[in-house]
């Protein structure tokens, strides 16, 4: 390895010696006290290299590239500039040495010629006692070409100072110790566009970018920035000699893309837009990288308002003072062929065919970078020379790492803009302007985007012209969904969807995550395609609704209606008619129809633990009392009449042990032991029914039937047995109908709750508890109203069916009938 560099280095050593003069009168160098290396792509070539020899690329017989040379030609005066200077480096000349750096991999000869210690390169002694030729190079353009000669340059920390590379490789210091640039790395017009991008709404893109280390950076770098945003890549493309435009066209209209995003140098550019003139491409939007947004022959080329309109990012133009003049004097004067002595290679160009004013013309993209890397290498020496009005101290042995350590800690103004890097040796304090070409073939500044030392971003919409008649055009790879539905991806872009509405109990929230329907909480509803949830209504029977007010009204008529007819039983106690209706037990069932109207009162009001047992304890506790008590009445009227005519022993032994208040109080006990047992184990809790109304909260009882059954089964044991011995006694006589009241009255609950079952399968909302105690008040009035007032009717209205003749008539009657 060592002796390949050793013939390498050589064989640039012998190159050198074979085309050494001095040229002081040319455009590619000048004597100085400190000399500076320049590196531009006067020439460009445009055909891949296909060498079956090595040879050194003649730069100057590929094409030739105006907005290159005037770039050259800003060096030139840069440094002459200085040189004039009274107070920057006063008493010190700065002189140049600048190659035509046509090629990404073969100019090698002017970098030995730079990196050269008397015209010789030397591999040994320590780097420091070494004093190469240059103090620091200036260039070179691509991030290719610096990345190529960086690794030579840095052997002796050359510093380089570039004014085009802007790959963002060049920022690990690792690996490029020398590098510093005057132009920002390819993150910051990555996000200029990206800010542009996202201002408009457009979300489906192409980036086209060319086949070198600046492109693939920024396409790299570009997918990486719109990971975490709604922008999607729909087609990528890298641009070389060889790019087929026809096919790469036709994927762009297949996939109905709007934005191309085009990061290219100048003469891909150029290629590209004079193809999509050829191919007819039209209606699209270009978004321009700086290297050719400020092109100054592309926006007049004919039919390029065909192909839509260009946006683009580009350097701030700085008006730089004098330079027009400079190439004005200096025109007649230069000297672009070989002079008298020989040239060093690739320092010649065939620079006839146009004027001094066509030259300051040419695209001014990164003047000012050219113009600063020469000034900030100028104040390093200032600082090193230690240089004062008077002069500069020329003495000091400077060396190329002086001026780079120096350069880091530049901290000046030129021209209104701050100079300075960060530790990056990126440059601090810029911003980009957002250009517009206009109908007038010019690109116009309608924006600005300002990344330090504080963010701003501003798009004037009205300097626009867009090409669909001056509205923003859209560039979707799916219609946006409407209101409430989400975005349903369908293949790997992100972009590309169907819409589907959310559902009920869900919402999509678009600004955070457009994919999902997410359901709301349990306390919250929407609609379906809603966007947000709503907090759900509570709802259960207030008090002063007007059906809770009529049912109340029922339950109290209700008692009174019991303590009405206790009294007129009370003062006719020893009628036959009060007797026969079951005498005392009349007022226990009246007494316990009252105390069960009790539970009604608690169906009403918000729900709480001591309501939800109120609404069952009163009412199934007291009602078990009635329904013993008429199974009693119906067993009796049933003995007296046919039991007791044939089973006369039982008749006696019912009679003598009171049988039938045995009866009751079994029944009340054992329905008092299961509510106990109910009450203390499985309480019924009140609870929020979220499953019946989707906009709706219920405050409900839990009811579990399960615990419940036994004393459901005791009341239905006792409405069976009552239904029974009624129904027996069906055919008893005709004015003497306890038994047919009962067996009506039965029929009547039976009915009642078998209604209110049904609707309960059907309807869980909040008038189902309206329902509730409405069948609880027809259940007590079922009783109340046809077994009790009849024989209120009776006393009142019919006094004389209420004596004793009148029923013993009646009995024999019956008696006499089943007896023949």
């Amino acid at each position: 390895m060592k002796r390949f560099l050793d013939v390498f280095c050589l064989l640039g050593s012998f190159v050198y010696a074979a085309a050494h003069g001095n040229v002081s009168a040319s455009d590619f160098h000048l004597k100085g006290d400190f000399l500076i290396g320049g590196l531009f792509n006067v020439h460009h070539v445009s055909t891949p290299a296909n060498q079956d020899r090595p040879e050194v690329t003649d730069c100057s017989t590929q094409p030739f590239l105006l907005s290159s040379y005037r770039r050259l030609q800003l060096m030139r005066f840069a440094v002459e500039e200085i040189n004039n200077s009274t107070d920057l480096l006063p008493n010190v000349t700065l002189g140049y040495d600048i190659f035509d750096h046509c090629s990404d991999t073969q100019n090698f000869p002017g970098i030995f010629k730079l990196i050269s210690v008397d015209n010789v390169i030397q591999l040994h002694g320590k780097p420091v006692e070494q004093q190469p030729k240059v103090m620091a190079v200036v260039g070179p353009y691509t991030s290719t070409e610096a990345r190529t000669l960086a690794p030579l340059l840095t052997m002796n920390l050359i510093p380089i100072v570039s004014y085009g590379a802007s790959s963002s490789v060049f920022s690990r210091k690792q690996n490029f110790p020398s590098f510093l640039r005057t132009l920002h790395p390819n993150k910051n017009p990555i996000e200029a566009i990206v800010s542009i991008v996202q201002y408009f709404h457009w979300r489906w893109v192409a980036f086209l970018h060319v086949d070198n280390d600046y492109g693939n950076d920024g396409r790299q770098l570009f997918i990486e920035r719109i990971q975490d945003t709604d922008i999607c890549l729909g087609y990528t493309k890298s641009i070389g000699y060889l790019t087929d435009y026809t096919s790469m066209f036709k994927q762009i209209e297949s996939q109905r893309i709007g934005v191309i995003i085009v990061l290219v140098v100048g003469w891909a550019a150029e290629a590209l837009i004079t193809s999509a003139i050829r191919l007819n491409v039209t209606d699209k939007v270009w978004i321009a990288g700086e290297a050719w947004s400020l092109n100054k022959n592309l926006p007049k080329l004919k039919g390029i308002e065909s192909i839509g309109t260009v946006l683009g990012i580009a350097e701030p133009l700085v008006a730089i003072p004098g330079f027009s003049q400079f190439i004005h004097s200096t025109w007649e004067k230069r000297q672009c062929e070989r002079g008298e002595e020989p040239m060093f290679c690739n320092q010649a160009c065939s620079c006839s065919g146009f004027s001094a004013q066509e030259l300051v013309a040419a695209d001014p993209s990164f003047s000012f970078p050219v113009y600063a890397a020469v000034h900030a290498v100028a104040r390093a020496l200032h600082e090193i020379l230690q240089c004062r009005l008077d002069g500069c101290k020329k003495n000091i042995t400077v060396y190329p790492h002086m001026v780079l350590s120096e350069l880091k800690k530049s901290n000046f103004t030129l021209l209104n803009d701050r100079i300075e890097f960060d530790e990056n040796g990126d440059p601090l304090h810029k911003f980009y302007s957002i250009v517009f070409w206009s109908h007038r073939g010019e690109a116009e500044e309608v924006g600005i985007y300002k990344f330090n030392p504080s963010f701003h971003f501003f798009i004037n919409n009205s300097k626009i012209r867009w090409y669909s008649n001056d509205k923003v055009p859209t560039s979707l790879c799916s219609p946006e969904c409407t209101v409430g539905h989400a975005q349903n991806q369908a293949g790997i872009h992100k972009c590309c969807f169907t819409c589907e509405i959310c559902p009920n109990g869900t919402y999509v929230n678009s600004t955070e995550d457009p994919y999902t329907c997410v359901p709301c909480k349990e306390a919250e509803w929407s609609a379906a395609g809603s966007t947000s949830c709503l907090l759900r209504a509570v709802e259960y029977v207030a008090f002063t609704d007007t059906e809770s007010i009529l049912i109340i009204i029922g339950a109290c008529a209700l008692v009174l209606l019991t303590v009405a007819m206790s009294v007129v039983f009370a003062i006719n106690y020893n009628t036959p008619i009060v007797r026969s209706a079951g005498g005392p037990m009349c007022f226990l069932i009246l007494g316990c129809l009252s105390l069960s109207s009790m539970s009604v009162f608690f169906y009403f009001g918000e729900p709480t633990s001591s309501f939800c047992m109120m609404r069952t304890l009163p009412f199934v506790l007291f009602y078990t009392v009635c329904l013993a008590c008429f199974v009693v009445r119906s067993f009796q009227i049933v003995c007296i009449f046919k039991i007791a005519a044939k089973i006369p022993k039982l008749h006696s032994w019912w009679t003598k042990y009171h049988g039938q208040w045995l009866f009751i109080a079994g029944a009340f006990a054992t329905q008092a032991l299961f509510l106990l047992i109910n009450s203390t184990s499985f309480p019924t809790e009140p609870y929020r029914d979220l499953n019946f109304y989707p906009d709706k909260i219920l405050l409900v009882c839990g009811t579990k039937l399960k615990v419940a059954s036994m004393s459901l089964v005791l009341l239905l044991l006792l409405c069976i047995l009552c239904f029974i011995f009624s129904y027996m006694g069906k055919d008893l006589p005709k004015n003497y109908n306890e038994a047919k009241s009962i067996t009506f009255c039965l029929l009547l609950l039976v009915l009642t709750w078998i209604v209110f079952a049904t609707v309960f399968t059907l309807y869980r909302g909040k008038h189902i508890h309206t329902l509730n105690s409405l069948a609880i008040l027809s259940s007590l009035y079922s009783f109340l109203w046809w077994y009790f007032f009849p024989k209120c009717y009776m006393i009142v209205f019919q006094p004389h069916k209420n004596t004793q003749k009148y029923f013993q008539g009646l009995i024999q009657s019956y008696t006499k009938t089943i007896s023949q």
